[in-house]
């Protein structure tokens, strides 16, 4: 991969940089199949519907998206909801309690082809930035010891502060580029979740590479991937 075409890498965080994609899949699996269970309903939830309904969005609409899937209603809520509340933004919460203790008592470690591929672009001066929707980004790069390789991280708060719409719009991508004073033709696009590879074809960015962490080759190329990789070691030249 020719770097010298693009000036900013802007980086989908669970599942590209982290690991922690599994750490979340879990946490959701948890919090939904205890809900269903409790609800009496006897499909669970699945891997499949992780990828079809919650990667990559912002925690909410995840929650909302998956619910509808299954013609379940709850009130909305608001985000002060306490985790034990039968509302959206209560489920929400609750897959946030158990990420969040996963999290503390496991710690996380970046992709060592995500390390790499990071410090190469360092060297060369790309501009580098986080898009995450999670809110927890801060604090799943201080735990893989990441944060000063970042020159911003644009997580689901500031999000929400700004007023930008979720993936698979390209509003929180767009936002990171014009941060960086980087043009969108000149910026590349990593992610892992088809949401995210939507988001990134979504807008005029130089280049959207899927990073194949389970969603699948074939499907994140359907979604707007240009390139897909196994591993970011895969775009060192």
């Amino acid at each position: 991969m020719d770097w010298s075409k693009y000036d900013a890498a802007l980086f989908d965080l669970d599942g590209v940089i982290t690991p922690t994609a599994e750490v979340h899949m879990r946490a959701w699996a948890q919090m939904f199949n205890d809900f269903l269970t409790a609800r009496g309903v006897s499909e669970p939830y699945t891997d499949a519907d992780y990828h079809r309904y919650v990667d990559g969005k912002p925690r909410y609409d995840g929650v909302r998206s998956f619910l509808a899937s299954r013609d379940i209603e709850l009130p909305e809520g608001t985000p002060d909801d306490p985790s034990d509340a039968e509302t959206i933004s209560g489920l929400g919460n609750r897959k946030n309690d158990v990420f969040s203790q996963v999290l503390r008592d496991e710690g996380v470690q970046a992709y060592p082809g995500s390390v790499a591929l990071v410090a190469a672009l360092k060297e060369k001066g790309v501009r580098r930035a986080i898009v995450s929707s999670s809110r927890n980004a801060p604090a799943v790069l201080e735990a893989a010891g990441m944060t000063d390789e970042f020159e911003l991280i644009v997580h689901g708060g500031v999000a929400a502060e700004q007023g930008l719409a979720g993936k698979p719009a390209p509003d929180t991508y767009e936002y990171a580029a014009d941060q960086l004073g980087v043009p969108h033709g000149r910026s590349v696009v990593l992610e892992d979740a088809l949401s995210g590879v939507e988001a990134g074809a979504a807008g005029d960015f130089g280049l959207v590479v899927g990073v194949n962490r389970g969603a699948g080759a074939d499907a994140l190329r359907e979604h707007g991937a240009d390139i897909v990789v196994d591993d970011l070691e895969e775009l060192l030249s």
